[in-house]
Formats: structure tokens, C-alpha cells, sequence
């Protein structure tokens, strides 16, 4: 009999233990309405605050809760990539532990996959420094004008894909960047749907503007030359 879940939630955290318990309980909430079985995978990516402690107790209490703790701190990239590669769901939502995502949108992305193979959010109203949102703007037009994807907001981890679609992706430093595109690249189907973004109530963001400019240059640089080198196929009489 087939155990595995519908639906797989898949997400990294790195030092947001004050942030775990609502993210759990609004999760709880916004999955148990849609009447589909569902897993949570937690990373945590080489926490120093007791995240890695609070995600254990967390899969102690509820089975359908993972727990996949890092030995060390090793970027979101490598984080969501081990929890992609444990996700059993046929459906894998992606999101980030800071709640600056709502869990309560889950279900938009759901309804916008029956027809789309990759659903990714687009922050309404966000709740940024000028600075953040400035360079937001510039990142996502270059970015598009260099790769001619249709991603609107690249930085919005909050996103579903069907799990057939991140099967052989490339794994590497900044993918959790790409993913949509990647995928739209190897001839997915494209949603958007607009998301409530909110201000984060613990901790402080992981990235800045300093930390991200070259990074996103030379991941942007990576991901052109990989564009024009992936393999796509299609076999006679096969949908």
C-alpha cells in the first residue's frame, strides 16, 4: 500500500526557534482543510538558538512532522535540497521559517497548480526596507532580461511544484533562487499567484544586499550558461 503523502511541505531554518511554534500551528491550520494527507520537513540548517532541539520535539509529537538536522550550517540551497530529496509527496510546497511568508495562502497555490506544474508567489505589500525592495526590483528585471524566464519575484520561497518537475534539477549554491526556472526551462507550465507578505515578528533576516550582490551575479552568470545545456526530451507516444 502506498503510504507515501499528497502533499509535502519543505522547509529550511536557520537560528528561528522563537518563530517555530506559530509556524507549526498556522500550517497545521492551513493544511487540515484541504483534506489531503501531508508531511512537514524541517531543516535546520546548523542552528546555534535550539531550532535543530524545538524541530526534534516537534517530529517527536506528530509523526507527519520530519526532522532532517544538518551537522552544520551549510546555506539555504544545500538545506533545501536535502529536504527535497526526502520529500515523498506528490506535491511539494517550498517555504521559509521566518513567517514572513502566510501559511494561509497555502491553498491559493494549491488551486493554481491543477493547472500549472510549478506555482510560484508574488509578495504583495511587502514589508521591507526601501533598500531590500530597490534592489529587489533590479535583481528580478536583470535577472530577466539576462535569462528570459517569467518569474516576477524570485526571492518569494513560498511555492508549489508538482513532484515530477524537480526530478533531475541540479543541485548547487543558490538554486533555491532558480528552481521555477529551471523548471519553466525544461517546458513546465507557469503560474503566478499574489501572496500577503508580513513583517517578521523574531530574529533578523540571513541576507542583506552585501551578501547577495555578487553571489547573485555569479549564480546569474551559472544558471545562463547551465540554461543552454540542459537536456530535455521527448519519447513517441509518451504524454
Amino acid at each position: 500500500m502506498d503510504t507515501r503523502p499528497d502533499i509535502s511541505v519543505v522547509v529550511p531554518a536557520y537560528n528561528e526557534v522563537d518563530n517555530l511554534a506559530p509556524l507549526f500551528a498556522e500550517l497545521r491550520a492551513a493544511l487540515e482543510p484541504t483534506g489531503r494527507s501531508w508531511e512537514l520537513v524541517m531543516i535546520d540548517d546548523g542552528s546555534k538558538d535550539g531550532t535543530a532541539e524545538a524541530i526534534a520535539a516537534e517530529a517527536q509529537r506528530d509523526p507527519r512532522v520530519v526532522a532532517l538536522l544538518l551537522e552544520r550550517n551549510a546555506g539555504q540551497s544545500a538545506a533545501l535540497a536535502a529536504g527535497l530529496a526526502r520529500a515523498r509527496g506528490a506535491i511539494i510546497v517550498t517555504l521559509d521559517a521566518d513567517l514572513q511568508n502566510d501559511p494561509a495562502d497555502l491553498p491559493r497555490l494549491l488551486d493554481a497548480l491543477k493547472d500549472a506544474d510549478v506555482v510560484s508567489g508574488v509578495r504583495q505589500n511587502r514589508q521591507d526596507s526601501w533598500v531590500r525592495l530597490v534592489s529587489s526590483r533590479i535583481a528580478n528585471a536583470v535577472r530577466r532580461g539576462v535569462l528570459g524566464d517569467p518569474v516576477t519575484d524570485i526571492g518569494c520561497s513560498f511555492k508549489a511544484y508538482r513532484r515530477e518537475q524537480l526530478q533531475g534539477l541540479p543541485m548547487f549554491v543558490g538554486v533555491h533562487r532558480f528552481l521555477p526556472a529551471l523548471c519553466v526551462f525544461r517546458g513546465a507550465r507557469y503560474a503566478e499567484v499574489m501572496l500577503n507578505h508580513r513583517a517578521r515578528r523574531h530574529g533578523v533576516s540571513k541576507y542583506g544586499v552585501g551578501n547577495r550582490l555578487w553571489r547573485g551575479i555569479a549564480d546569474l552568470i551559472g544558471v545562463q550558461w547551465l540554461k543552454t545545456r540542459l537536456v530535455t526530451y521527448k519519447v513517441r507516444g509518451e504524454e
